[in-house]
């Protein structure tokens, strides 16, 4: 689940224009949401000797109305290690609006469901900016419904991974820079209220590649912190290449309890028409 983690970076001082980096794009592309309407990848996921122990799938779609669009991102277990997950599927869904006149994308709603055989869970993240609340609902094991609610800070705007991972590779959070670190605020969660993100630099890039098996598509080498409780590993570490295009191609969560390595690898894209 961590590869889209790998492209959600953004500078520690907040841009009101876009700088567009997509390679390829035009003023006449329309909006950030018709820009990537349409987008959908596939990955596999794995780890041991099990290379194919999952598979992920991230999607980005047109929603109810206009200005809105909807990310699905899911992933499966396969096999073995599906029946022995007891076949667990887990998907996150991110509601966002076009604002600033199309140019970024804001979440309206974030979902998580997990499924493990005949049990699921799961949390919704609703976020309303006119009145500055932050609505949590949660589902508890025996069915019923906890609701919170929390104030969003004045000038504050919480993206989810799967937002701000378009934000970015539209160029909404400015120039991305090999050598840099970032943060990218979110809604505070395990007492994490950012991502850290860190960009290789030149020398260490040329390292890695030299070591790598494959090199194709591999443009740039991304290192993200979150907290440990989040990705469940020792040091809540996740190192991944992006493509030139800014989407992840591999991506590994390091020391997953009881997993070791997690890898995910990018199978298909499927891309709008240019």
């Amino acid at each position: 689940m961590g590869l889209p983690l790998l492209c959600l970076s953004s500078p520690d001082s907040w841009s009101t224009e876009a700088t567009p980096l997509y390679p390829g794009r035009n003023e006449g592309d329309g909006s950030i949401g018709e820009f990537f309407k349409g987008e959908e990848l596939s990955y596999e996921i794995g780890f041991w000797i099990f290379k194919r122990a999952a598979l992920g799938r991230l999607s980005f779609t047109a929603g109810d109305r206009k200005g809105r669009y909807v990310s699905v991102l899911q992933a499966e277990t396969l096999g073995v290690v599906g029946w022995v997950s007891r076949y667990r599927v887990d998907t996150y869904r991110a509601t966002m609006e076009e604002v600033d006149g199309g140019k970024r994308l804001r979440a309206i709603s974030f979902e998580e469901d997990v499924i493990i055989g005949s049990t699921s869970r799961k949390q919704i993240h609703q976020f309303d900016y006119q009145k500055r609340k932050w609505i949590k609902v949660r589902k508890k094991k025996n069915g019923k419904l906890a609701r919170s609610e929390e104030e969003i800070p004045a000038g504050m705007a919480y993206d989810d991974f799967l937002t701000a991972s378009y934000n970015f590779r539209y160029g909404v959070y400015g120039a991305i820079e090999r050598g840099q670190k970032y943060l990218v605020p979110t809604f505070p969660r395990k007492k994490a209220f950012s991502y850290e993100v860190r960009v290789a630099g030149e020398e260490e890039e040329k390292k890695r590649k030299r070591s790598e098996r494959s090199k194709d598509g591999k443009e740039l080498l991304i290192k993200l912190i979150l907290d440990p409780e989040v990705t469940h590993s020792k040091e809540g570490s996740i190192e991944g290449w992006l493509s030139k295009e800014f989407y992840p191609v591999e991506g590994t969560i390091k020391d997953v309890v009881l997993f070791g390595d997690v890898r995910g690898t990018l199978t298909k894209l499927i891309k709008k028409p240019s």
